[in-house]
């Protein structure tokens, strides 16, 4: 695979170019840029099959990229040194991503990932694509939305319609408030959960997260649960009572 560097910082470059030459053999570095136009260019003049993209640049960030091209043809491997909030969001959205400072096995691993994802539909590489913008994207204080995987695509369901999720192996249930089937999806809740806001999302159960606006009743006895706006009766375990407490005090004062 021919591919090309997309990175703001010089270091950067040269230290991921070299591991490429030392240990991915099949990736052929053919262009280097420190910023998007120059990247843009170069892709038009090297169409090359792999693109390392940096997010964090000057002027243009790595997504906005994608703004140059009618479609894609090529694959994309981020290289991030994003929180761990965002990287729950690349994980949720299937997208590869190396996070800086890049591990030797985890930049093999991406790079055979890449040379699958290259011979996948471009439609599903957009999805991905958009799901990760929207799960990247800031509260800004306020419940926004998040892009789920479903069998079929993406759903993408506003925050404050979520009721509750319901972790079962390795899938999780969505519950909405107006939608009369839940959402199957094919993550752990543990992942999902750190997309989630805190202030409003709160574990009472290792299967349950729940959206403390969707609670019609709340009842100490049998050990303490919850009802939900969808009249769903969930327990509380006695380890994450406190946790559903300490959200009520503070919401509502205590």
């Amino acid at each position: 695979m021919n591919a090309i560097i997309i990175d703001d910082e010089n270091k950067a470059r040269r230290v991921l170019k070299a591991l490429l030459e030392e240990y991915c053999p099949t990736v052929t570095v053919v262009a280097m840029a420190a910023n998007v136009p120059d990247g843009v260019k170069a892709i038009n003049q090297h169409q090359p099959d792999l693109v390392f993209l940096d997010i964090e640049m000057p002027q243009y960030n790595g997504f906005q990229l994608l703004e140059f091209f009618d479609k894609g043809d090529f694959g994309i491997v981020f290289t991030t040194a994003y929180s761990e909030y965002a990287i729950q969001a690349f994980r949720i959205s299937a997208i590869d991503y190396l996070l800086k400072p890049i591990q030797i096995s985890q930049l093999i691993d991406a790079v055979e990932k890449a040379a699958e994802q290259i011979k996948q539909p471009k439609k599903q590489n957009a999805q991905r694509l958009e799901a990760l913008k929207t799960n990247l994207a800031p509260n800004n204080g306020s419940l926004g939305r998040i892009a789920l995987p479903i069998s079929n695509g993406l759903y993408f369901a506003n925050m404050e319609d979520i009721i509750f999720l319901e972790a079962d192996s390795s899938y999780t249930y969505v519950h909405l408030i107006n939608e009369s089937q839940k959402l199957i999806i094919s993550k752990l809740l543990k992942d999902l959960e750190k997309l989630l806001p805190e202030n409003k999302f709160v574990r009472i159960h290792r299967k349950y997260l729940i959206n403390v606006d969707h609670i019609k009743q709340y009842l100490k006895s049998d050990g303490g649960y919850v009802i939900m706006a969808n009249n769903h009766q969930l327990t509380i375990s006695r380890h994450k009572r406190d946790n559903l407490l300490q959200a009520f005090e503070n919401l509502y004062g205590g």
